[in-house]
């Protein structure tokens, strides 16, 4: 089965290189890096790692993950990972095993059950975490203890979904639409490590508060939508 890796990415010219180059390349077909509108040498630094560059002018990290998914439409599975150096390529077989096996039809990467680095997730974001999966167990069933960026999902399964949040709420819509479709979805524990850079999230108070919004919106909006 063929496996495509999709990193968004905006302005983490610090980082990328190295998290291309850490893929192991003998389990993937291509990589694709999802430039959301850099500017700094972001997109040249992934080229210069061997990766695919497209380019999404579009803000948002859904509208960046979807534009990397689209570019990889021949792939059989598409793993997604964030290009701070946060994630740990290495654990791309851990993470795609349960799907290459056809044991499940989306893993999500539970840092909070793996090994968090000293200062990688500050606390609010842990709590947060922690809040809007015991929401999701509760209104959809789902037995997953993260809702982390590091994900395997067969291709056919991710367009199934008809994914429409492309912003923040895109990690948490994916569970959701998959959870109601009845899809197979598991975590797995993988490390965490402190990214390189300032996040886009956690590390400002409008992103934190944002992200929050969609987190916990999301799943109330597609509770009774068709």
């Amino acid at each position: 089965m063929k496996i495509s890796v999709v990193i968004p990415a905006l302005n983490e010219e610090q980082a990328i290189g190295g998290v291309v180059r850490a893929i192991p390349n003998a389990l993937v077909d291509e990589i694709i890096v999802a430039d959301n509108g850099s500017t700094d040498g972001t997109a040249a630094q992934a080229l210069a790692a061997g990766a695919r560059v497209v380019h999404e002018p579009r803000r948002g990290y859904g509208a960046a993950c979807f534009a990397g998914a689209k570019a990889s439409k021949h792939a059989d599975i598409i793993v997604f990972l964030d290009g701070d150096y946060s994630d740990d390529p290495g654990e791309l077989s851990h993470v795609a095993g349960p799907v290459l096996e056809n044991r499940v039809d989306l893993v999500i990467g539970s840092r909070l059950e793996g090994r968090l680095e000293k200062g990688s997730m500050p606390w609010h974001g842990r709590l947060g975490n922690r809040l809007i999966v015991l929401l999701l167990r509760w209104l959809y069933r789902v037995d997953i203890t993260d809702l982390g960026s590091f994900r395997a999902i067969k291709t056919e399964t991710l367009f199934d979904l008809g994914m429409e949040q492309m912003t923040f709420g895109w990690p948490v819509e994916m569970v959701v639409k998959a959870a109601k479709k009845g899809w197979r979805v598991t975590s797995v524990p993988v490390p965490y490590r402190r990214r390189l850079g300032k996040s886009k999230v956690t590390g400002t108070l409008r992103g934190s508060v944002l992200a929050a919004y969609y987190m916990f919106l999301v799943p109330l909006r597609y509770l009774w939508k068709d």
